[in-house]
């Protein structure tokens, strides 16, 4: 499995989506960039772009730099979303304080969670973006009416009771995640355990093209260094244009937007942070923050600029158990986790969160894909036994900051984890 450039891509989504309420307080201010149905703040874009990057950071560790890496930082916090509202005591505030949502109160959270669900699709006419939630639980387990009725209402998920004894259950769910993402993700799970009572999944499609699109007849066969300093040949398209950008030390960075042209700047944009030959591509990663983040944004400006980039496709899949464990939030994965919100007697437990993702990048444009999924169990049943060398890319939305998806790119040739 891979993390690094993917991973800061899918930081990025998370940034984005939940910037749109403050974290201060639960009046918000619309950003004259945006439509004025997605609210933002500055205070809770920056904590979320944080979250993004404290994931990326986390899974770019655990996969090692030799391997690609692409998540989705947004999705996963709205799954984590509606996990945190069946928690309660140590296992909420964990789970609120690894969101970097403690300095705001659960009502504030959601409602940012609601209008994202509901406005950030609506950013771009001519970029794709779909937001869907599902939950699904044992036909023989009770859940609360007032933790369904939140997830009907607040993340607009569908909810669904099931016979999780029926083989049938298993293909229901994975042709729900594969018809929200337009196929890319056509499997989630493979089976039900006997102790699984619940699955909470979240959905997200992307589909982009470039603002300026690659030629082409210009895409020519050329080599890219790999960590190991050997190298490959790769697809690698060229492109001559101008094109916000910026120089660091360690590394340089510029933008690709997607959609249509706007007069007050581009919605959404992959930018791409190519390091400089003296570091590396997890450098860039482990030492980017927030406010490093924000400073990058301000500092970009219009100019020519000859680029490479490869063509890549990739399928990736992830366990994040150990990453928010990491975190943060240990206690709701362990027998000592509190989710009476879900079912008032308690006994469940957090068994698994995973994300599976997709990007193919060529001359036309992008098109990515993640579903994040978390598994609630009962503890009473025992489990069975030019950019021619790695680079990170983050998609986001310029105007909200919301951040879509984060990657790193160490080999443009392996299509998958």
């Amino acid at each position: 499995m891979k993390l690094s450039l993917f991973s800061i891509t899918a930081a990025t989504t998370v940034s984005m989506l939940l910037t749109a309420i403050s974290c201060n307080t639960s009046s918000v201010t619309p950003n004259a960039n945006t439509p004025s149905e997605l609210r933002v703040s500055a205070p809770f874009t920056d904590q979320t772009t944080q979250f993004s990057f404290d994931l990326a950071k986390q899974v770019n560790a655990q996969e090692g730099h030799t391997k690609n890496v692409f998540i989705s930082p947004i999705s996963l916090h709205i799954a984590l979303g509606m996990i945190m509202n069946g928690a309660n005591g140590q296992t909420a505030q964990e789970i609120q304080k690894t969101l970097h949502l403690d300095a705001q109160t659960l009502a504030e959270a959601n409602a940012t969670y609601n209008n994202l669900m509901t406005n950030l699709p609506m950013v771009d006419s001519k970029v794709t973006i779909t937001l869907a939630n599902s939950v699904w639980y044992r036909n023989t387990f009770s859940v609360e009416n007032s933790f369904q009725n939140l997830l009907k209402q607040t993340f607009n998920a569908e909810v669904s009771a099931q016979d999780f004894t029926n083989p049938a259950t298993v293909n229901t769910i994975n042709n729900w995640a594969s018809q929200k993402t337009n196929g890319k993700i056509p499997k989630v799970i493979d089976q039900i355990q006997p102790d699984n009572v619940m699955f909470l999944l979240n959905a997200l499609y992307f589909k982009g093209d470039w603002q300026t699109r690659f030629d082409a007849a210009k895409t020519i066969d050329s080599p890219f260094k790999l960590v190991t300093d050997a190298t490959t040949n790769v697809r690698m398209m060229r492109l001559n244009s101008q094109l916000n950008r910026a120089f660091r030390a360690t590394y340089t960075a510029f933008e690709l937007p997607y959609g249509a042209a706007r007069t007050d700047g581009p919605g959404y944009v992959m930018t791409v942070l190519l390091p400089a030959e003296s570091t590396t591509a997890d450098a860039v990663i482990n030492n980017m923050t927030s406010s490093d983040w924000a400073q990058l944004q301000k500092d970009m400006t219009l100019g020519m600029l000859d680029i490479g980039l490869p063509k890549f496709t990739l399928n990736y899949e992830i366990n994040l158990n150990k990453a928010l464990t990491t975190m943060g939030m240990p206690t709701a994965f362990t027998d000592r986790a509190d989710f009476t919100n879900i079912n008032n007697k308690g006994g469940l437990t957090l068994s698994f969160v995973k994300q599976n993702t997709f990007v193919a990048v060529d001359e036309q444009g992008t098109e990515a894909a993640a579903v994040t999924t978390g598994g609630i169990s009962t503890t009473s049943v025992q489990l069975p036994t030019l950019c021619n060398r790695p680079f990170v890319f983050v998609i986001h939305e310029k105007s909200t900051g919301t951040v879509l998806f984060v990657g790193k790119i160490a080999d443009p040739t392996k299509t998958s984890s």
